[in-house]
């Protein structure tokens, strides 16, 4: 994780619980990938695996009066996020149909010869999106996306306010999402960027 789980969530889940969409929409951010791989290692299905991610943010928004900003916030998303997804296996143990779709999603995975092609594209793709970011802005992303550094850390080492940080990543990301959707079709942009 790119950020300081125990400052940054805790601000992040207080700031939520007051109502604030802003802290929502960055704890999103956040842990959409987290929340979307894990239920797809448990469903094998894209499209339920995102039914779940939407659940499970939902969940957050609306029993967000209840979280407890002093436990871990991730852990706390996974445990709704395998209940989530649990139900939905249970669902298809009475539903044959649906039962018939999660066997046909594990077929189709087997052949991975054309996941692999889309990964080296998406990989490529990427690059370049990073690649187009002014370089500022592009040296801050890279020390919290590849080298994992915390917003308290780039701060120090860049000598910048740490509330400069957080907006240079989120523009940073609005940049990334810009070009994926200037370079990409509607549909691979749905396909991909949940790999980013």
């Amino acid at each position: 994780m790119s950020y300081d789980a125990k400052g940054d969530d805790k601000f992040l889940v207080f700031q939520l619980k007051k109502g604030n969409e802003k802290a929502f929409n960055s704890l999103y951010d956040q842990y959409l990938l987290d929340v979307y791989h894990f239920s797809l290692s448990l469903l094998k299905s894209k499209d339920h695996a995102m039914e779940v991610v939407q659940e499970v943010f939902l969940k957050i928004w609306i029993t967000r009066d209840a979280i407890d900003e002093n436990k871990n916030f991730k852990s706390f998303l996974l445990t709704i996020t395998k209940n989530l997804s649990l139900n939905i296996l249970n669902k298809a143990t009475t539903d044959l149909n649906f039962r018939n779709k999660i066997y046909e999603n594990l077929e189709t995975q087997r052949s991975t010869t054309n996941e692999y092609i889309l990964n080296k594209e998406y990989d490529q793709l990427k690059k370049n999106a990073i690649d187009a970011l002014p370089a500022g802005r592009k040296k801050i992303f890279l020390l919290s996306r590849e080298e994992g550094k915390s917003y308290q850390e780039i701060s120090e080492e860049l000598n910048i306010s740490i509330n400069t940080v957080k907006t240079q990543i989120k523009k940073a990301l609005e940049g990334i999402r810009e070009y994926f959707s200037k370079n990409t079709d509607i549909d691979l942009i749905i396909i991909i960027f949940l790999f980013f």
